[in-house]
């Protein structure tokens, strides 16, 4: 399974990006993002990493689709990569358009790719 971890519910997804989560995966499980206040502390944020990494040991997922507040996710994908558990982060092509004096931008998902 597949556990995704962000902003983004599996069900808002992209029919692409399910497709491809499903094939590799078998399967996606959601777990909400953590809301990170921007006055936290490292120490704040370092303790919360250690929490989720409790709560995602018990689930056992074949990989964790993380993505979010920059500080939280480094710290947790350090902790889930030390552990034996993949991270891996969706990865989209950026299409802007300018309509009527409007610009559009959409998000067109390509591929997941490991955390290194």
């Amino acid at each position: 399974m597949l556990l995704n971890l962000s902003n983004h519910p599996s069900p808002t997804w992209p029919e692409a990006q399910m497709q491809t989560a499903v094939e590799r995966y078998g399967s996606v499980q959601d777990m909400p993002f953590p809301n990170i206040p921007p006055d936290a502390t490292a120490d704040e944020v370092r303790m919360l990493a250690e929490q989720y990494e409790a709560k995602i040991r018990q689930l056992d997922p074949a990989a964790v689709h993380l993505m979010g507040e920059m500080t939280f996710t480094f710290a947790l994908v350090n902790r889930l990569q030390a552990i034996g558990i993949p991270c891996i982060a969706s990865t989209t092509e950026r299409i802007a358009e300018e309509r009527g004096g409007q610009k559009i931008v959409t998000f067109r998902f390509v591929r997941f790719r490991n955390y290194l």
